[in-house]
Parts: structure tokens; sequence; C-alpha cells
């Protein structure tokens, strides 16, 4: 079983429209409301590729409440409680353009940031592989992840670790080093504190720079160009063929869902990088986030290729 981790979960609430008019009302026909946040997005992916999937995170109040109802039954739910209620995030679909409004989510009270570590903790014994996705809430110290990396590791129990800025600055400077990371170039090249481009030998001196020390995979998307890869010290190039991209959002997720399947069934690395990319454009080629068509994927999966550079 693979468990999934979002701490600032979200209702997500989409209002498509033919035009959004300021300054007036707009009245939605067509709403729809979903849980949301990173983490769930990789858990549905995970749910609908027939991986079994325990979701755990923070939630409160009514809006918590919602969230956990609106989860696949086919998911095993180990929420934790909190005192805040949890955010809602909204996007407004206006003709080829989205607005989003988005709520900064509860603040985490210390000992509920506590509690969790333990209930976390508690969870580990009953999974193989362990997701984590998404920001951190107000409340939480900024090395939260790292504590979560360090009871995972200390489980024997490898992690996928998917978020950027500060909170993951914090866990590669921590000594407790996740399973495999997921950043794209611009998340590299903030890390670094210089450009980096999608030059191939660029990317490998890159990977191998000392803050990168004692990451087993690191996974760079290169969009429409596939993907680079480094697995220990070997280095691998995805080629991916063209597709028609009808909703981007959600691809890193679903490329995390496969990456963390992968893991699960102990894939060798061509198969690994195959189904997180192919579960990646699958997201793509649907106007839901975090949704994947099954039916394509073998077709899809056939045509990749990976190369070890």
């Amino acid at each position: 079983m693979i468990l999934t981790v979002t701490m600032n979960p979200s209702i997500d609430i989409s209002y498509p429209l033919d035009e959004l008019k300021i300054d007036t009302v707009n009245r939605v026909v067509d709403v729809t409301k979903t849980a949301g946040g990173k983490g769930l997005n990789v858990t549905r992916v995970l749910s609908e590729f027939g991986d079994s999937v325990a979701a755990t995170g923070l939630v409160g109040g009514k809006l918590g409440e919602f969230l956990v109802e609106h989860i696949d039954d086919e998911v095993t739910k180990r929420f934790f409680s909190i005192q805040g209620e949890t955010r809602n995030c909204i996007a407004i679909l206006h003709g080829d353009n989205q607005t989003e409004i988005l709520e900064k989510g509860p603040e985490v009270l210390e000992q509920e940031g506590q509690d969790f570590l333990v209930h976390f903790e508690n969870l580990l014994d009953t999974v193989e592989v362990v997701a984590i996705s998404g920001s951190l809430p107000a409340g939480l110290p900024v090395d939260y992840y790292a504590s979560l990396v360090e009871l995972a590791n200390r489980a024997g129990k490898p992690v996928v670790l998917d978020c950027s800025g500060a909170a993951l600055q914090a866990v590669l400077e921590s000594p407790h080093k996740p399973t495999v990371i997921k950043p794209n170039n611009e998340e590299l090249s903030q890390l670094l504190g210089k450009d980096v481009s999608e030059d191939l030998d660029e990317l490998k001196e890159v990977l191998q720079e000392p803050l990168f020390a004692g990451i087993e995979w690191i996974i760079v998307s290169l969009g429409a160009y596939g993907a680079f890869a480094k697995h220990g010290d070997t280095f691998y190039k995805v080629d991916i063929p063209r597709i028609q991209v009808v909703n981007p959002v959600g691809s890193g997720d679903s490329t995390v869902a496969g990456i963390s399947s992968g893991l699960l069934h102990k894939e060798s690395d061509a198969e690994l990088l195959i189904k997180a990319n192919v579960l990646g454009m699958l997201n793509a080629q649907e106007k839901m986030t975090g949704h994947v068509n099954m039916a394509n994927y073998q077709a899809l999966y056939d045509q990749l290729i990976v190369k070890e550079v």
C-alpha cells in the first residue's frame, strides 16, 4: 500500500463561465467541488490505476468533513483532525483563461503538528511507500517534512517528496533524505541560485551538486521534451510522443503517482520512468485535474523510450 500525505488540502471549486464580468453578478450553472491538494491528486490517480492507497493529512471543520466524504471509498482514509477549518480554492474558468482564488488555509497549532507526527509514525507499519506532496500550512516549522522523512527512513519506507521553496531546501539541507524528488528547471534554478537550462550535460552537472547528495532518485520534468533522471550514478533521458494537451494541471502529481507505484512494485528504472511519464501525460489529456483514462495507458506506454545517457 502507498500512503499519500497532504498537509494543506482544500476543497477545489470550479466555476466555468463564458465570460467573467467584473463588478456585477456572474451566475454559474455547472459547479464542481472536489477533494483537492497535490497529495489528493496523487491519491486519485493511484486509485484509478488500481494500486492500494491510503490518504492522510490535516483536515478541520465542516469543510474537512466534506473533503473526506468526497474521496473515493476505494481509498483508505487516515486523516488527522485539527481545530482550524480546511480551506477552499476557487478556479474561475472564463474563455481560455483561468483565474484562481486560493485561501491560505488554517494555522496549525504546535501541539497538533507534534500529534500528527505520532499519527504518521503509527501509519508506517501498514504501508510500503510514502508520497508527500504540496505546501505546508501555517504554523508548522519549515523543516517539518524533514521530520516526516526521518520517521519514514527509520521505518525503512521509501519516500517520494514533491514540494518546493523553503520546505524543499530544508529537507535537502537536513541529514534525512527522501528516496525521490522531482524538481523542475525553475525549482532547480531557485535551489541553486542560478539559471538551469534543459541542456542534458548541464543537468548532469547540476544533479551532482553536493546539495543533492544522498538522494537516490532525482527526476526532472522537461515538459514536451520528456524527462531527465538520475538514479544513483546512472542518468536517463525519457523521450515522449507529442500529445494533445487538454489540461496540464495535476500532471506533476500524476507523475508522482507513477513514481510511487514503480517503487511499490519494485520495477526496473525504465519501467518506473515510463509509468511515471505516461500517467503524467494521461492527466494532461483530461479536463479534470488528477484524473487518468486507463483505457489509453498501454498505447501511450509503448511509445515512450528511455535511454541511458
